[in-house]
């Protein structure tokens, strides 16, 4: 069976236009769907998970703006905007509003290629960082949970805050004055607090601990590598 790098949602109105871009997909090893309506897009999204949703700004009913507005949030999914060369603000307007990048059309198909594969390097990466597993553990920062032998822990955005820095630098000592600038807390036996409650949903004992340890006289090292 044929791997594909990822799966694209083509929306526009334009049957002309939809098609030449999934052509041009198809040959570039991408899995597309196709929608001719904003609303036609909205069922889809409904059922599949989209790794990138390539829209159109103008196009009737729904606008790719209005779309964009009521959905980025709940699907999280990165959107490409199709614009017609004199839509400046709507643009602007689709930047502001969530869409990860924009393209004018008439555009050169090598061009949303190298768009497409520049914002799923970045998605990756990103999602990389915020998702690690070591030991029995899993730790996912979107979901601001832990899950140790299976059961969940909820962190609330402090517990995040601190996990997001650590995570992304496995290894490195911080100093409770580091960690304080991070969460705002000033008080050393605040910031001691906080992380005794990360030890007891990360570690097996948290007397003990194998993951999250205090260096004596430097702060503390997350270990997950």
């Amino acid at each position: 069976m044929k791997k594909f790098e990822a799966h694209i949602l083509v929306v526009d109105d334009d049957d002309g236009i939809r098609e030449l871009v999934k052509q041009y997909l198809n040959q570039n090893n991408f899995l597309v769907s196709t929608a001719n309506s904003a609303e036609d897009a909205l069922e889809k999204i409904q059922v599949i998970k989209f790794d990138l949703i390539i829209l159109d700004i103008m196009m009737p009913g729904k606008s790719g703006l209005e779309f964009t507005i009521e959905n980025k949030k709940k699907i999280n999914t990165p959107i490409i905007l199709l614009t017609a060369k004199g839509e400046a603000s709507e643009r602007v307007k689709g930047l502001e509003v969530g869409a990860d990048d924009y393209l004018p059309k008439p555009f050169e198909p090598k061009e949303l290629i190298l768009r497409i594969k520049n914002i799923l390097n970045k998605t990756q990466i990103d999602a990389k960082k915020r998702m690690v597993s070591f030991g029995n553990i899993e730790i996912n920062l979107n979901k601001h949970l832990i899950i140790k032998n299976n059961e969940e822990f909820k962190i609330n955005s402090t517990e995040k805050t601190i996990l997001e820095v650590m995570i992304n630098s496995p290894g490195k000592t911080f100093s409770r004055e580091e960690i304080g600038g991070i969460i705002k807390l000033d008080k050393e036996r605040s910031i001691d607090v906080v992380i005794t409650r990360l030890r007891k949903k990360i570690e097996i004992d948290p007397k003990n601990p194998k993951y999250l340890q205090t260096l004596r006289g430097e702060g503390y090292v997350l270990w997950i590598e």
